[in-house]
């Protein structure tokens, strides 16, 4: 599933799922190139305290997206030495509705996190989090299970119980999209092919 999955960009999936899976678009890449692809883990938090997240690094299985909602607070939340972590436990990355810090390190780690902001403020350590329930991230309800794709142009998370069909329709529009480069490459036009109005108003 997750390989069929990484084959796609958020967008195709997307256009391809007809679903409200979209997550805000200030959710962004820390470091450029990086991607999710996983399963999430959802962790609810605290906005300025990150003990939840030390808790879900050895809780969460591996393969695993750590989806965190941290009220979107501007805190470091994150940074080199939680990564590291996550890597040993074999934690495919972060997707957290907050702030992340050691952004040069993670890149250098190459370990994929989607922030909403960057932020050097230190933590409290006192609210130890609450693991396993929705989570409301970006805008959407995320549920474990559900698959985190997440790339340059955007995040999404696919219901866990439409990944299938979704993977189904977004190989059916690859290929669909793939003949269609064919034709605009012999000189056919999108209007041809989309059949759109040609008449201008």
């Amino acid at each position: 599933m997750n390989d069929r999955a990484r084959g796609h960009s958020s967008a195709t999936l997307s256009e391809a799922s007809g679903l409200d899976i979209v997550l805000s678009p200030r959710l962004r890449p820390v470091w450029s190139g990086a991607r999710l692809c996983g399963p999430a883990f959802t962790v609810q938090g605290a906005g300025g305290d990150n003990l939840a997240l030390h808790h879900a690094v050895p809780h969460a299985p591996r393969g695993a997206v750590l989806v965190a909602d941290f009220e979107g607070a501007a805190f470091g939340h994150w940074g080199e030495v939680l990564a590291v972590a996550a890597q040993q436990r074999g934690i495919a990355g972060l997707l957290i509705d907050g702030g992340v810090r050691d952004t040069a390190e993670l890149e250098a780690l190459g370990f994929p996190v989607f922030s909403r902001n960057n932020s050097i403020l230190g933590t409290r350590k006192d609210f130890p989090g609450v693991f396993g329930k929705p989570v409301v991230v970006g805008g959407v309800v995320v549920r474990p299970g559900d698959l985190v794709v997440a790339d340059v142009d955007g995040v999404v998370a696919l219901p866990s119980a439409d990944i299938d069909q979704i993977l189904d329709r977004a190989d059916a529009r690859v290929a669909k999209e793939n003949e269609f480069m064919e034709q605009l490459r012999m000189g056919r036009t999108t209007l041809d092919l989309y059949d759109f109005e040609t008449t201008g108003r």
